[in-house]
């Protein structure tokens, strides 16, 4: 068994590393020596969750409560922990420094291992009710007074979700890999079990203990969510025809919240993009699919969309988001009804149809949603002409959607990646961005001026490169925002900032403030130029200067400072800045 000091210890040399080869190579090592029984507990505690998104655990530690458990442990007062803090601006720090001078003696003379650890952090995540508060300081005082000074660091930063180790689920998936097989060459089996499960913890544990046999026989399941598909961008319908070969289907993009529906016989779940379970916030979705599909086993996913009974129209996305409450839901559903625009079907009766062309799981889609009134297949054509497809999309944007989705109509569906198989139209005029940006925060700036009172200034934004699996910055971003957006970003960013740039964020810019990438913003911009200050794409140019790509004029558009639904992995990616300047470069042209 691992004892959790060896695992903190390997988290400490993370910490210090910006090499991702080393990350690998790391990360291999400690799932080496896992036993099968622990290695899921390790992915977990390294993703800094007690579970997969979809099982909606969460540890209900705040930093006021993780401060009294290091007051606690330690024989410091609240006052002491929290100078310590305001020096460290790391809680984690503030534990490894108190316990190293503790005024205690250690609890335990035994050092607990990885499962002694996430096993309290499960009890502490369990805990509830009346006296709750105190239960949960005392089972993590418990923890940190019988842990080394490193073991205290990542003890306290675990609950608090800021282990900052800068790995991602890519790079723990490739050193998976060369824990089993000693190169990286499985990660593309690893990550296709994955996409379907949802759940590396899953994944590492069938991999360790019954080998690659296994990951190749994942099969779909229901109440495991799917990571969504995701489409690839071109500029004209022409283009759009070309790729797909000539003809393809068409369907209408829906401005709303992303669906994956579950149902065996009478229980229904529902996620989100992000794979959280979403089932409460939707019950006339969720009773819809209960008494109108007629599958009794299912999964497919949809957008839903608030819908004016009286109009027969569907209501902007200002009104749908107002459906995303914790209270007053079934009253918001009554006078916000919702309809789910379903596109997509990917298991009936015991089959998956993951890898059947997109055609015949759209004939299956409608045969199991025949009749139903709240949840309906999206509106679509299928055509050869590129003037046909410019004229849907021309009447989806003017019914007030926001374009439309091309799908090659025998492509399989393709969990968890970007691919050709489907197309967003968003046009670009005369060199300008029309579409938004999703970019993650990796840092921000103080306020100045009229900014002042707020503490914040302006964000350091980036890209996500798939390849590398880190965040290549591509724009500073001052305007748009609104006080309260303002004051909602400053309480956000000063919870995750950081001293030192994360292990995981490429940047010559150094902003007043690092934070760990986490939120995810939308920005418009007017174009996007070259840069020798961003490190997007950044490449060697033939005078042997270094230039990437940066957003000109960037603003923050949404009624929200940030995207919820979105994870950073999820975010606008480098190909797909590089691919939007290519097709900026192409209207120019032709413009002239």
């Amino acid at each position: 068994m691992v004892k959790f000091e060896k695992l903190a210890e390997y988290y400490g040399v993370l910490e210090g590393v910006s090499s991702r080869l080393k990350m690998i190579e790391i990360m291999s090592e400690t799932f080496k020596e896992a036993e099968p029984s622990e290695i899921e507990q390790i992915v977990y505690i390294t993703q800094g969750v007690l579970a997969p998104p979809f099982e909606g655990k969460e540890f209900g530690v705040a930093e006021k409560i993780a401060a009294e458990a290091i007051a606690l442990a330690t024989g410091y007062t609240k006052e002491d922990v929290e100078a310590d803090f305001r020096k460290t601006g790391d809680l984690g720090s503030t534990a490894e420094n108190l316990v190293s001078k503790s005024k205690l003696k250690r609890m335990s003379s035994s050092k607990p291992n990885v499962s002694d650890v996430y096993s309290s952090m499960v009890k502490i995540s369990e805990s509830s009710g009346k006296g709750s508060k105190d239960q949960k300081i005392k089972l993590l005082a418990n923890l940190v007074a019988s842990s080394s000074p490193v073991e205290a660091r990542y003890i306290i930063r675990y609950p608090l979700g800021q282990l900052r180790l800068g790995l991602g689920d890519a790079t723990m998936l490739e050193a998976l890999s060369v824990m089993y097989k000693g190169d990286r060459t499985l990660k593309e089996h690893l990550e296709r079990a994955y996409n379907i499960c949802s759940d590396l913890g899953l994944v590492a544990k069938e991999l360790k203990s019954k080998g690659i046999k296994a990951i190749e026989d994942f099969s779909v399941s229901i109440f495991k969510p799917i990571r969504p598909a995701l489409a690839e961008r071109l500029p004209t319908a022409e283009e759009i025809l070309e790729k797909m070969g000539g003809e393809c289907a068409v369907e209408q993009k829906y401005d709303g919240f992303r669906c994956q529906i579950h149902k065996m016989g009478k229980r229904v779940e529902i996620y989100s993009r992000r794979l959280e379970r979403t089932t409460d916030m939707f019950p006339d979705i969720a009773a819809a699919a209960i008494k109108e599909v007629s599958s009794k086993e299912v999964i497919f996913e949809g957008e839903a969309l608030a819908y004016n009974d009286v109009t027969g129209e569907f209501m902007p996305f200002q009104e749908t988001i107002q459906r995303k409450r914790k209270h007053g839901i079934s009253e918001k559903a009554v006078s916000l009804p919702l309809r789910l625009m379903a596109f997509d079907l990917m298991f009936a009766e015991g089959k998956s149809y993951m890898n059947e062309p997109y055609e015949q799981r759209r004939q299956k889609l409608e045969q199991v949603l025949n009749g139903s009134e709240t949840i309906k297949p999206s509106k679509r054509i299928i055509t050869r002409s590129a003037k046909e497809l410019e004229d849907f999309f021309n009447s989806s944007v003017s019914d007030g959607l926001e374009g439309i989705v091309a799908k090659d109509l025998k492509s399989p569906y393709i969990a968890g990646a970007r691919k050709f198989s489907w197309i967003k139209l968003k046009r670009s005029y005369q060199g300008e961005l029309s579409d938004t940006l999703d970019l993650v925060i990796v840092g921000y700036y103080r306020g100045k001026g009229s900014r002042t009172e707020f503490g914040f200034g302006g964000l350091l934004c980036a890209v996500y490169n798939e390849k590398r699996d880190i965040f290549e910055t591509v724009s500073k971003l001052g305007t748009g925002f609104t006080e309260a957006q303002m004051q909602e970003l400053n309480n956000l960013l000063s919870k995750i900032e950081q001293k030192s740039k994360p292990a995981r964020v490429d940047s010559i810019i150094e902003p007043d403030f690092w934070v760990y990438p986490k939120y995810v913003v939308t920005v418009k911009a007017d174009e996007i130029t070259k840069s020798p200050m961003h490190t997007c794409g950044m490449s060697i140019q033939e005078d042997g200067s270094k230039s990437g790509y940066s957003l000109r004029f960037p603003r923050l558009v949404g009624e929200t400072a940030v995207r919820e639904d979105k994870s950073p992995e999820e975010a606008t990616t480098t190909k797909e800045i590089i691919e939007l300047f290519g097709q900026q470069k192409k209207v120019r042209v032709s413009d002239r």
